[in-house]
């Protein structure tokens, strides 16, 4: 049974109150993930984020409709927030996001999201399947947040 673990980083050229009010408006999250998963948010927006929020998305996973609830488990604006998922296709999904001030004036963003498979230990031997579809959508992630808050910039890829 293995927790799995992705990492990424961003910098943005940011203070991080602008950076967090981004993370803070659930309605970003649809133009941030790729425009093949369908990704739409169904709880009514705009939705006011603190703590016990729950938000729920529909979309599609390789052509197969999927639903998923997320509670909102910390809210310490503008320093970080975790959501994790009550309905899912994985077993956990804990994403915590991470803002910090960087020595520029910048924003240091960390995205960590620790996930378990669903039907363990089998589950397990899709994780480089499943691995290469997460970095494909956090690299889209970072790109298009990168071109959003930043578009005069060069978008870099970090890993963390």
């Amino acid at each position: 049974m293995a927790e799995h673990i992705l990492i990424r980083k961003l910098t943005l050229d940011l203070p991080i109150e602008k950076t967090f009010d981004f993370f803070a408006d659930a309605g970003n999250l649809e133009q941030i993930t790729p425009p093949e998963l369908k990704f739409r948010i169904t709880t009514p927006q705009p939705i006011n984020i603190k703590k016990g929020t729950l938000i729920d998305y529909k979309l599609k996973l390789r052509g197969f409709p999927i639903s998923w609830q997320t509670l909102i488990s910390e809210w310490n604006p503008p320093y970080a927030f975790t959501d994790e998922a009550l309905k899912s296709p994985y077993k956990q999904w804990i994403h915590r996001h991470t803002f910090t001030e960087n020595i520029n004036g910048g924003t240091d963003i960390i995205d960590e999201v620790r996930y378990r498979l669903p039907f363990e230990p089998f589950g397990d031997l899709m994780h480089w399947y499943v691995k290469r579809e997460l970095d494909y959508i956090f690299d889209y992630r970072q790109k298009t947040v990168s071109q959003i808050l930043q578009p005069e910039k060069r978008f870099i890829k970090q890993a963390a």
